[in-house]
């Protein structure tokens, strides 16, 4: 019988472990031509956009969705299924699940890319995904030191008091971007702008950098400088991002890079691509955010929440 999570029931059982686990073994599977995944797909309404995407890992024999709304009353809902027998396994709301998914995709991305012994970050963005980007990435490198740029001090000054306490190693709230980014071993940019959010030139050789607020071709958080000198750039599905990833988009129009340069983080994570080759190569990771990533973290707080014996029972379809 399946069941239904709330967004209490996931976060009282999805840990960033989790999250990481599940999204480096679906993207391995992937590589190994056991998973597939759909672009997301966009229909305007009255009031924004419906959206929905769609995956399948078939080693874990589940495949899924995830659809969402972008009106004021909108929210996230991930389906899982038994791909084998069509079967309900749960419905999850997914507000949460995505950020911390999204942060996971970062901390592979991060644990294959940047240099082994990057310590220092620099995030530009003080939502509340920027919390689960800074905390996936340091569950993967040995981070010392925190910088937080966003456009509103007290804004960014809380959220530094509130991630020092929750990671134990000093964060701080930076007056610039050029503060925050000068420097950085791991760059984070977690943020809905439409212009670039830092000078490329700021960027010190060995610097992995994660762009992972922009998933529209409106939005653009890299500068022309910044793409044309990562040595790698990898996204999370590079059909996703000649959709919806704004800053290559722009870049591949006007020549600065091709869309053959820019591979796929399975190659990666597959070991068909190394991630790092020479500790002074700037590395790039563009996530776009895939249902891949979703239905395989909501298949872990599934089977956390049966061991647990958390969920509300739905009735069963009939036939």
């Amino acid at each position: 019988m399946a069941i239904f999570l709330t967004e209490q029931d996931v976060r009282t059982l999805l840990t960033m472990q989790d999250a990481l686990e599940a999204v480096e073994e679906g993207f391995r599977h992937w590589a190994q031509g056991q998973a597939t995944n759909d672009p997301r797909r966009r229909i305007r309404v009255a009031g924004g956009y419906l959206q929905f995407m769609s995956a399948a890992d078939h080693a874990l024999n589940l495949t899924g969705f995830k659809a969402y709304t972008t009106g004021r009353a909108g929210g996230f809902l991930v389906n899982i299924y038994r791909a084998d027998t069509g079967e309900l396994l749960a419905i999850l709301q997914a507000g949460w699940l995505g950020a911390v998914r999204t942060g996971a995709a970062s901390g592979v991305a991060t644990k294959y890319m940047a240099r082994p012994d990057a310590s220092l970050v620099g995030c530009i963005g003080a939502g509340y995904q920027a919390r689960t980007q800074i905390e996936a990435v340091c569950a993967v490198r040995p981070i010392r030191e925190v910088r937080v740029f966003s456009r509103t001090p007290e804004k960014r000054q809380a959220f530094a008091q509130e991630m020092a306490q929750h990671l134990g190693i000093p964060v701080y709230a930076v007056d610039s971007a050029k503060a925050c980014v000068e420097g950085a071993h791991i760059v984070i940019t977690i943020t809905n702008s439409r212009e670039p959010v830092f000078n490329g030139e700021w960027l010190s050789p060995g610097t992995h950098i994660n762009a992972a607020g922009s998933n529209s071709w409106m939005r653009r958080e890299l500068d022309e400088v910044a793409i044309r000198r990562a040595n790698l750039i990898v996204a999370d599905q590079v059909e996703d991002a000649r959709i919806e990833c704004g800053e290559l988009i722009w870049a591949v129009e006007r020549g600065v890079v091709r869309w053959d340069q820019v591979r796929d983080l399975r190659d990666v994570v597959g070991g068909m691509l190394p991630g790092r080759v020479n500790p002074d190569h700037i590395t790039l990771f563009e996530s776009q955010g895939l249902a891949l990533e979703d239905i395989v973290t909501a298949w872990r707080v599934y089977q956390k929440a049966r061991e647990r014996g958390i969920g509300l029972e739905l009735p069963s379809f009939p036939r």
